[in-house]
């Protein structure tokens, strides 16, 4: 049985417990597997993407905009984990949007977030493929073949169970960190300043600039990818046991485990043989670190399908995020609703999951096949930046909001930093946004592709989603909050 009821200009509808008990999902995680969860998703940064950021301004240029996308993401996540434990649901960013700013503001932001987790995995497999073809040998043309059956197996590996997810998560994610500490102890021998500063700079540049100023702006979009998807943790909250407790935890020790990583792999990746300007254009920037250090032979390329597993573990990790993120806005009626349907034994949103992966590999088949001078990796890239920057100015403007209008709601975890560190995080948001547009010409027909598209979801909410919404537990929790505070 099916009614609908109206609210303003948009359309709930009622439902039995049956589109629910067909929707159900499975708590298993507790803080460790929250922290691999974290840590996983954005592990691939280290091992390959942020290095096209010294292609784009420098070693010195990488090095400041990564501090300063430090400094962000400590405002971003202690903002996110005050939010995840007031409201622990599966939405995540969708869930803080919707109880601040209404179901505009809720589809708006989890509509970013979606293009973010969507096309992170299909950046990431492409760097699966560049460390997989340069370990076999295959050529270019088995790029597609890489990724296609990157995406088969563990979109099969989420689908089989969340119990499986989290362990082979926590499995991943130490491998990943055990092969990073491998490299920068057998790369610490090795470093030369001279090596990170071996760009060419432009006239009237330095060494340390080779780009001069604007080498920082356009290095941001790729310093986000040494922390991009840490705030992916939210969307775990139905299958965490104390989310209210939990996920704060695995957020912000997550987070400093990402930092540690970020500047050592910088600092050493860059700082050996063959230097930045090999490296800034390297789809395996590790691999090639790994050759100086252990030389051509076959350890150096042991070691590199070792490193394989940094991308695995963001690859599969991330395509948890997009499952759980596109299985809530089809739960909530904002998506199609079959997206949320979950398996009848495994209680794994499997339609959500399949959905994602067709999206993002078919992306990913046509810059490839497209004929564009920027390699794959890095247009992807730069189209999940577009999508996460927005979604994190939605969050934080959540946070402000939710701060000022919604004093009463119960807060078990509070952020140290307050209202100051969201505005920080909002306005260098919002500066990395408009510097993907306006510093690199190579990138921009990407990011404009990336816009048409988000232009497209919101006609469709437009004119099709906001008729067909339904009472979830995020909808139902915001509803809620607006009664008490009204």
């Amino acid at each position: 049985m099916e009614s609908s009821k109206k609210d303003a200009s948009f359309s709930y509808r009622e439902v039995d417990s049956d589109y629910f008990e067909k929707r159900k999902l499975k708590r298993f995680a507790r803080v460790f597997h929250l922290w691999a969860l974290g840590v996983g998703a954005v592990i691939s940064g280290d091992f390959f993407g942020w290095n096209f950021g010294l292609a784009s301004g420098g070693f010195g240029g990488l090095f400041i905009a990564t501090s300063i996308i430090t400094l962000m993401y400590v405002g971003l996540c202690y903002s996110i984990a005050e939010m995840t434990a007031a409201m622990p649901h599966t939405g995540g960013a969708y869930s803080f949007a919707r109880t601040s700013m209404g179901p505009w503001g809720g589809y708006l932001t989890g509509l970013a977030e979606n293009m973010e987790y969507v096309l992170t995995p299909a950046v990431i497999v492409v760097g699966i493929g560049g460390y997989l073809g340069a370990i076999f040998g295959t050529p270019e043309s088995w790029a597609p073949l890489w990724w296609l059956v990157s995406y088969v197996i563990f979109v099969g590996l989420n689908i089989w169970g969340v119990e499986i997810s989290f362990r082979f998560s926590v499995l991943i994610t130490l491998v990943a960190l055990l092969i990073l500490l491998v490299f920068y102890i057998g790369a610490l021998p090795h470093f030369d300043l001279k090596h990170a500063l071996n760009i060419l700079p432009e006239e009237g540049s330095s060494k340390w600039l080779p780009m001069g100023v604007k080498g920082v702006f356009a290095a941001l979009p790729f310093a986000i990818w040494f922390y991009l998807a840490i705030e992916q943790l939210p969307l775990a909250a139905e299958e965490s046991h104390q989310p209210q407790k939990d996920l704060p935890k695995g957020i912000i020790t997550g987070l400093f485990t990402l930092i540690v990583c970020a500047f050592a792999t910088l600092i050493l990746n860059a700082g050996i043989a063959p230097g930045a300007a090999v490296i800034g254009e390297s789809d395996e920037p590790l691999f090639e670190g790994f050759k100086t250090i252990f030389g051509e032979g076959l350890g150096s390329r042991v070691l590199a399908l070792v490193a394989v597993a940094g991308l695995i573990a963001s690859f599969h990790t991330i395509i948890y995020a997009y499952g759980r993120q596109i299985y809530s806005l089809s739960r909530a009626g904002y998506f199609p609703q079959a997206l949320s349907l979950t398996h009848s034994n495994r209680k794994t949103p499997h339609m959500a999951l399949i959905a994602g992966a067709a999206v993002g590999y078919v992306i990913a088949l046509v810059i490839h096949f497209a004929g564009s001078d920027s390699p794959v990796g890095a247009a992807l890239l730069n189209m999940a930046v577009f999508g996460a920057v927005i979604a994190y100015i939605f969050q934080m403007l959540s946070f402000i909001r939710l701060r000022k209008y919604f004093p009463r709601m119960k807060r078990p975890y509070k952020s140290p930093l307050g209202t100051a560190g969201a505005w920080f995080a909002l306005l260098v948001s919002f500066i990395t946004l408009i510097a993907l547009f306006i510093v690199d010409d190579s990138y921009r027909s990407a990011v404009l592709g990336a816009a048409i598209w988000f232009a497209a979801g919101v006609i469709w909410f437009a004119v099709i989603g906001r008729k067909r919404l339904v009472r979830a537990p995020e909808e139902s929790f915001a509803l809620q909050e607006e009664e008490t505070e009204s």
